[in-house]
């Protein structure tokens, strides 16, 4: 049995050029940073996480919540084949339940902060908004998208942005935790407009704080899906 079930829904998603210099420190042991033609991606992303099941059982008041998340993209060499994984530098959430289960079983960097969210939509477009409160700031990322699903481009940034299906974390020194996340290939709407809105200093620390500034590379909404979360496993 997987250890989470669940849906990921429309998945706001937003891209930044980064020196791969800047995430050495974070990277788990035995991993290394996965390019894309030649360049190293970090993510901004906000989405819903929604029919959330822990080991089968729906866990009351825990089953619909949003989530943002800052993660990179690692990958893996195993049994003759790359394993291509996410690390994430924090991800923020509205339940402190959930904060505990991920960080004290699978060592990941979960926060808890007050959020809200809104998805909405006219004749022509959809429009969705995440945000999240620290430090008395109300941060947030807006798209407006068209409201037909299109096909992600096979060998484009988009599909190497999703089309990761692992997670890593490190443990300690010496091992580091693996584990695997199942979904279909995702479709896409189509971007009109975007923003973000984030002290990213203030939550993500002082590595990161250059992203106030910065011009994303990319930005676009996957529909998202049925998700699994798999048990972990230990990489020494």
């Amino acid at each position: 049995m997987s250890f989470l079930t669940a849906e990921w829904n429309d998945l706001v998603m937003i891209n930044y050029e980064i020196d791969p210099k800047i995430l050495e420190k974070y990277i788990p042991k035995g991993t290394e940073i996965d390019l894309w033609n030649g360049k190293c991606y970090i993510s901004l992303i906000g989405f819903m996480f929604e029919n959330v099941k822990v080991l089968g059982m729906k866990i009351p008041f825990h089953v619909n919540f949003e989530e943002v998340n800052l993660r990179f993209y690692v990958k893996r060499y195993e049994n003759g084949e790359w394993k291509r994984g996410v690390v994430f530098i924090k991800e923020i959430v509205p339940k402190h339940a959930i904060t505990f289960v991920a960080n004290t079983l699978y060592n990941e960097h979960y926060q808890t902060l007050k959020m809200r969210h809104s998805r909405a939509e006219n004749g022509n477009t959809k429009r969705f908004v995440y945000e999240w409160k620290k430090d008395q700031k109300w941060n947030s990322i807006t798209m407006t998208t068209q409201k037909k699903a299109i096909p992600i481009e096979a060998e484009s940034v988009t599909e190497f942005i999703t089309e990761h299906y692992f997670g890593y974390t490190n443990y300690n020194q010496e091992k580091s935790i693996e584990y695997a996340v199942t979904h279909p290939k995702w479709e896409q709407l189509e971007v009109i407009d975007y923003s973000t809105d984030v002290d990213f200093e203030s939550v993500y620390g002082q590595d990161f704080a250059f992203l106030q500034n910065a011009q994303p590379t990319s930005a676009f909404l996957a529909l998202g899906s049925k998700i699994t979360i798999e048990g972990k496993k230990t990489i020494r």
